[in-house]
């Protein structure tokens, strides 16, 4: 029975001064053999900041994802012609307040309100924009789909380029 108790004490304090280890270590490096998409993280609550991609330096949202241009959209009209249907594929960029936070976008970033009600980030005076087929930070498939959806530059310019024949191919329409 000794021998027992023994095992399940050395078994407890290997597990504790583990346990204590793990919890007074510094953040989580990166394994070897994950993936570094190259996207760096925007700092705090930004609506907006800038990040590499396939296209260049582009713009994201706080969560590093892709941000877009819709075409159809009329700079300075307030309004954006992204409705029904065109919401689920083209989520709106949203912000807290009329003056988001942003991290080195150069453009003169505001809001509107947006077709569901919210304030929407607008770059340029124009409305922004996600796409739903991005799963990822620097993910750009939305890039050039149906010649209407373009990926935003820092200084509200509209990229044009399409990095990889066939993107905008996928039927995200509008």
């Amino acid at each position: 029975m000794r021998g027992k108790r023994t095992l399940t004490l050395t078994v407890a304090v290997v597990a504790t001064t583990l346990a204590a280890a793990t919890a007074c270590a510094g953040p989580e490096e990166e394994s070897p053999g994950t993936a570094d998409t190259g996207m760096a993280e925007p700092a705090g609550d930004v609506a907006l900041a800038t990040a590499d991609s396939d296209l260049g330096e582009i713009v994201v949202d706080g969560e590093g994802m892709t941000v877009y241009y819709f075409t159809n959209d009329e700079p300075g009209s307030g309004e954006s012609s992204c409705t029904g249907e065109c919401l689920a594929m083209w989520p709106p960029v949203h912000a807290d307040s009329e003056e988001p936070e942003v991290e080195g976008v150069t453009a003169e970033v505001g809001t509107i309100t947006g077709t569901d009600g919210e304030l929407q980030v607008t770059v340029d005076d124009r409305p922004v924009y996600l796409y739903a087929g991005d799963s990822e930070p620097g993910d750009v498939t939305g890039q050039g789909v149906n010649d209407v959806w373009w990926v935003v530059a820092p200084d509200g310019a509209e990229i044009t380029e399409v990095p990889t024949p066939g993107l905008g191919d996928d039927g995200g329409g509008y």
